[in-house]
């Protein structure tokens, strides 16, 4: 189980000693700052903690688990610490996923160093392996929990115990023989290789080494030909050389005389159903492989509501590690809620609630730090202004001087265009979006009124209309008409810096064709949205193809709760927000739909909601539109991780559940039977068959759960992915866990063929 990475830790200074171990002073809150002793464990891939040196250590995190290293002075906990804690000596661990980040203090510059880089070092080794590589290391990481007194060898109770911890429930008499045929040494115990042979034995895939079988005509190897009429007869590799099979064994297959022979062991060819080749999401759609050229109206935007919360919308904690998150997993449309502050410096909180506040400038900074690190395309500031007039000015102010160049300020030709702009004209561009007085020179006055539907939107969406009013004390005068809301004086200063977003409400699908603006943009609470996609699904659809809508969630939906994303798509609506910082389907269907091209942040709506003239409707879509039937054989699993990992006895009991969101016609689930005892390598082998009537919005979401006929099944892992980007033939779908993070080596097998049309039932 030698590896780069054990090499690096026994030559690597840092890594010699993380491993030797340093006390540090560990940071949660302005009150909560005490010393512990972080040690690396040896296997380089966990780093644990006690209250002094020789104290019990317990587990602080897995490096897998392990995002990226920031230091002290971007971190805006130890940042509020600066006078008591030096900011150079400190860093923070960021994890995937939606964890809290961990800050900590060393007791110099050069110790904090020696971790920053020995961390960054080891995470850097840990992204870069491949599957055989990560598979090792997962292998020594279950050897190091099964070798309970750590001499490096396991004895057969310890193997017991471990098949247990591996989700494994095997007959005794079976398992002790196959740890007799590993024992090569006869020593009574299983060394590192030893116990490798014994996994491998343990893992053997009976359905792989079937499908193996029945393209080789020997059954012991796949000759190019034969393995080139598997990939073209199942895979369905459409246009499938020699060349490209020549390149496959080349990239898969193990043993040196198999490539230079041209053939294909069965463990070449279980390594490529494995890769990323064998993945069910086409590498294909991986990239950036859409045209980025159409204006803005044409994509769906991944988009965050409220972003500044990383908690629920009534007491949770406003941070600017919200907008960090929301753009490094690509998202590209955020919402700043901006209040008057102290010191005449705005705050951004989620208004009349017990949120905490950060300063507005802080997030212009974060923003602009942030902002094109996972995509090059435009971000969108969804501003929901609720200062005086002197505090937008000092919001204009921060925009302009700390976005600087990335700040869109003007038309990109100087001119008044006809059409929004495209993603591609727009790289590396910040726009704002917000009330703006005008887009032509004269100054119009707009008296609008504020749609009741808007729940749970702050009030500049409501009532700040685009009125011009020199008179800066004259801001919080009242309408005399008791039944209107005050009315917010918009700075010109901040009106400026609008350009193609002009927020205005909504009255009618009639009002907007007759007042139609393309910079105008409207937003919608998610009951209005879903309300008229039932009543006018076609007028929705049509307004959409010309014009930006943007929906947020109920205000009701006080725990930061999200809904189904997948409807308001239907319609075309394009920047659908979502409470980023809340795990659950909701989220994997977003998740899902923005990880096609180059998880960018911008997805290419299908051509019929791209038509002003578009016949489609949502509700109604003319059947059979491009219907396909879709028949998925979800055959086996492979490694499940455990539900209650503090339970050792306990093992899963696995079900795979399939769903389809799309249109209402589309939507539909079905699930296998459930495997007793065994989460390690259960075989379901059955065949769930769907009718999707528009596959161009269809998502497909494979769940596996532990059943439970006491109460409702628990949730072990998921992938969701488009129709579009699926592959058809036999595939793994590796698993993420509910917060999108990878369970590898967890994966399910499947067979996938799409048929065109739909099929008659049997019946």
């Amino acid at each position: 189980m030698a590896s780069l990475l054990q090499d690096r830790l026994t030559t690597d200074q840092d890594l010699l000693l993380m491993q030797e171990g340093m006390l540090m002073r560990k940071v949660r809150s302005k009150s909560w700052k005490k010393l512990r002793y972080f040690r690396l464990q040896n296997d380089g891939m966990m780093v644990w903690h006690a209250r002094q040196a020789k104290g019990s250590a317990k587990p602080s995190f897995s490096i897998s688990d392990v995002d990226t290293i920031r230091n002290g002075h971007d971190s805006e906990l130890l940042r509020s610490l600066a006078e008591e804690l030096p900011l150079e000596q400190g860093f923070t661990v960021v994890f995937h996923g939606r964890g809290s980040n961990l800050d900590l203090v060393a007791n110099s510059v050069e110790e904090a160093q020696i971790w920053m880089r020995g961390l960054q070092l080891l995470v850097d080794l840990v992204t870069s392996m491949d599957h055989q590589e990560r598979l090792d290391q997962w292998l020594s990481d279950w050897f190091q929990r099964g070798d309970k007194n750590q001499d490096g060898k396991m004895t057969f109770q310890e193997v017991q115990r471990l098949l247990h911890l591996m989700n494994v429930e095997m007959d005794q008499e079976y398992a002790f023989s196959l740890f007799q045929e590993a024992d090569t040494s006869q020593s009574g115990t299983l060394e590192g290789e030893e116990f490798v042979q014994f996994y491998k034995a343990l893992t053997k895939r009976a359905e792989v080494q079937e499908l193996f079988e029945s393209f080789s005509a020997d059954g012991q190897k796949l000759t190019l030909l034969e393995f080139l009429d598997f990939l073209r007869e199942e895979q369905k590799e459409r246009g499938c050389t020699s060349d490209l099979a020549l390149e496959l064994i080349d990239r898969y297959e193990p043993s040196d005389s198999g490539k230079l022979r041209h053939v294909l062991s069965m463990d070449g060819f279980l390594s490529y159903l494995c890769s990323k080749d064998g993945d069910i999401f086409n590498p294909a759609c991986l990239p950036i492989y859409q045209d980025m050229t159409q204006p803005l109206n044409h994509y769906f935007i991944c988009s965050s509501h409220n972003t500044y919360l990383v908690g629920d919308q009534l007491c949770g904690q406003s941070s600017v590690e919200g907008y960090i998150r929301a753009l490094k997993r690509g998202c590209r449309c955020l919402e700043v809620d901006v209040w008057d502050g102290p010191n005449g410096e705005p705050v951004v909180y989620h208004g009349h609630t017990l949120t905490s506040r950060i300063l507005f400038k802080d997030v212009v900074a974060t923003v602009a730090q942030y902002a094109f690190q996972t995509s090059d395309y435009p971000v969108i500031l969804s501003l929901e202004t609720h200062c005086s007039w002197e505090q937008q000015q000092t919001m204009a102010q921060h925009l302009t001087e700390i976005l600087g160049e990335q700040l869109l300020s003007s038309t990109l030709d100087g001119l008044l265009p006809n059409q929004l702009p495209s993603p591609e004209e727009l790289r590396r561009k910040i726009l704002v979006k917000g009330k703006k007085l005008t887009f032509e020179e004269d100054l119009e006055y707009e008296e609008e009124e504020p749609d009741p539907e808007l729940e749970g939107e702050q009030e500049s969406e409501l009532a700040l209309e685009s009125q011009f009013e020199p008179e800066p004390q004259e801001q919080n005068l009242q309408s005399k008409d008791k039944k209107k809301k005050p009315k917010l004086i918009l700075c010109p200063a901040l009106s400026s810096l609008v350009i193609y977003l002009k927020s205005v409400s909504f009255r009618s699908f009639t009002h907007s064709k007759e007042h139609y603006r393309f910079y105008e943009i409207s937003s919608f609470s998610e009951t209005k949205a879903k309300r008229l996609i039932k009543e006018a699904g076609n007028e929705f659809v049509q307004h959409n193809a010309w014009q930006l809508s943007r929906v947020y969630p109920s205000g009701l939906r006080t725990d930061s709760s999200n809904y189904n994303p997948q409807e308001l798509w239907n319609a075309g609506c394009q920047m659908v927000a979502m409470n980023m910082q809340t795990a659950g389907l909701e989220m994997d269907i977003c998740d899902g739909h923005f990880r096609q091209n180059g998880g960018c942040g911008y997805v290419l709506k299908p051509d019929f909601l791209r038509d002003a003239q578009s016949s489609f409707d949502p509700e109604r879509p003319i059947s059979p539109f491009k219907a396909q039937t879709l028949l998925i054989q979800v055959i086996s699993g492979q490694q499940l991780p455990k539900v209650d990992k503090t339970k050792e006895g306990s093992i899963v009991d696995p079900l795979v559940r399939v769903q389809i969101f799309g249109v209402r016609l589309d939507t539909a689930r079905q699930e296998t039977n459930y495997v007793d005892n065994n989460g390690f390598n259960p075989y379901w082998g059955q065949t769930l068959c769907f009718r999707v009537l528009v596959p161009e919005l269809a998502m497909l979401r494979f769940v596996v759960m532990d059943y439970d006929w006491k109460s409702r099944n628990d949730f072990i892992g998921q992938y969701t992915l488009p129709c579009i980007c699926m592959q058809q033939g036999y595939r793994h779908i590796h698993l993420l866990s509910k917060d999108g993070i990878s369970l590898r080596p967890a994966s399910i097998f499947v067979y996938i063929c799409i048929r065109e049309g739909l099929e008659e039932d049997e019946s």
